[in-house]
């Protein structure tokens, strides 16, 4: 287990998934206590690893009209509670007010908003690992600034984009060629997480809610006004599954090349009959697997934001899943494994879905055409759902489903 995973491991008890940043040996002592008193064992429930699902739906982010607090100076917030949308949208446009008022272009905006959605779901936490607090999860310990300013998202803005006086640590403007760096290389440079990929999870998130928060992700700095290719969407951004093809391409049907391909989006799903092969071994038997999501759906928290490898992996009773993203499991599931567009997958598969960008997405099959799916009806939450919704309301496009496989699961 390496130390993100295991951070992530504690997820249940705080309510949420954190990116490690600057000051890896503080974090790794905190780890190996937690290791001692035995909170990664089988008895208290940590979450796995906290996987971005981001997509052409942006799962997750269906957020509402309303106008967020004056400030977004609030203490405490959490996913879940009332103000949760509201917030995260007042806090994204004192991100972006701060990007401006400094004379930074758009760009810089939505690279410190996919860093705080990763961070604290773009909402200003008062806890973290260690002493990290705020949007950013800055640690006073290493010199982004007291507790109490840090809670203050304007400072805590500054200091992101900006660095401190003395130059370190260092803020955004402070990374040689930031403005044509890969999004989430940018933000990686400033928050030294040890697994910078995470961030480009979170891009399609973040334009969502600067949307919403009518904010102009195009809007040039004043030292880049001539820099016409600033804000490109392209595989450097983290979109790697450009759509190559439609969902007409994806789901053709007949035989072709000997490869049989599944039926058409939004047809129905259903049961399949086809035993895991032999090396399909998980703590959790599939009967009991698909009860654990079940009881989840129904008695769950709101833990799951933006997590649905997590939530998978943790479903079959692994702690976390040994792999960053739901698009990776599948692409490194044994070619024997896979369902390429199968519609009748067995209770207890794990089904994918290509959602336009670098995380796509996963949900447990449990039979008669419903999944057990986060963020899909709540955001944070597990929902029991027919299993087209995925592709009707979020607009993706199904891969396949494949047995529920964790090689690298721990």
């Amino acid at each position: 287990m390496d130390g993100r995973d295991a951070l992530n491991a504690l997820a249940k008890v705080a309510g949420r998934g954190l990116a490690i940043k600057a000051g890896a040996a503080g974090a790794v002592a905190f780890i190996l206590f937690l290791l001692l008193i035995g909170m990664f064992g089988a008895g208290i429930g940590g979450k796995a690893h906290a996987d971005s699902c981001g997509g052409r739906g942006t799962p997750g982010v269906d957020l509402d009209d309303g106008a967020g607090d004056k400030d977004g100076e609030g203490k405490g917030q959490k996913p879940g509670n009332a103000h949760y949308r509201k917030d995260q949208i007042a806090n994204a446009k004192i991100i972006d007010r701060v990007a401006a008022d400094g004379g930074l272009s758009g760009r810089a905006t939505l690279i410190a908003l996919m860093t705080a959605l990763q961070e604290s779901t773009l909402l200003n936490l008062d806890h973290g690992p260690g002493d990290s607090v705020g949007l950013f999860q800055q640690k006073p310990s290493y010199g982004w600034g007291t507790h109490d300013q840090i809670m203050k998202p304007k400072f805590a803005a500054k200091m992101f984009y900006f660095g401190a006086d003395s130059g370190s640590p260092r803020g955004l403007t402070d990374i040689k060629g930031w403005e044509s760096k890969p999004l989430h290389v940018a933000a990686e440079g400033v928050q030294h997480s040890t697994q910078g990929e995470l961030y480009a999870g979170q891009e399609d998130a973040a334009r969502a809610i600067a949307e919403q928060a009518k904010i102009d992700l195009g809007r040039k700095g004043k030292a880049d006004a001539g820099n016409e290719d600033q804000d490109q969407d392209d595989a450097a951004n983290g979109d790697d599954q450009a759509d190559d093809d439609g969902p007409e391409e994806c789901y053709r049907d007949g035989d072709e090349g000997g490869k049989k391909h599944g039926g058409k989006p939004g047809q129905p799903f259903h049961d399949g009959d086809a035993p895991w092969p032999d090396n399909v071994k998980n703590p959790r038997s599939t009967q009991d697997a698909i009860k654990w999501a079940k009881a989840e759906a129904e008695n769950g928290g709101n833990e799951w934001y933006q997590a649905c490898l997590a939530f998978v992996a943790r479903v079959y009773g692994w702690g976390y899943s040994g792999v960053p993203y739901a698009i990776d499991h599948y692409k490194e599931m044994p070619l024997a494994m896979k369902h390429d567009h199968g519609r009748n997958p067995p209770p207890g598969a794990l089904m994918y879905w290509d959602t336009g960008k670098r995380a796509g997405h996963v949900a447990v099959y449990l039979g008669d055409g419903k999944i057990a799916s986060n963020d899909i009806e709540r955001p944070g939450y597990i929902d029991v759902v027919d299993a087209t919704k995925i592709e009707s309301k979020w607009g993706a496009t199904y891969l396949g489903w494949a047995p529920p496989y964790f090689p690298k699961g721990g």
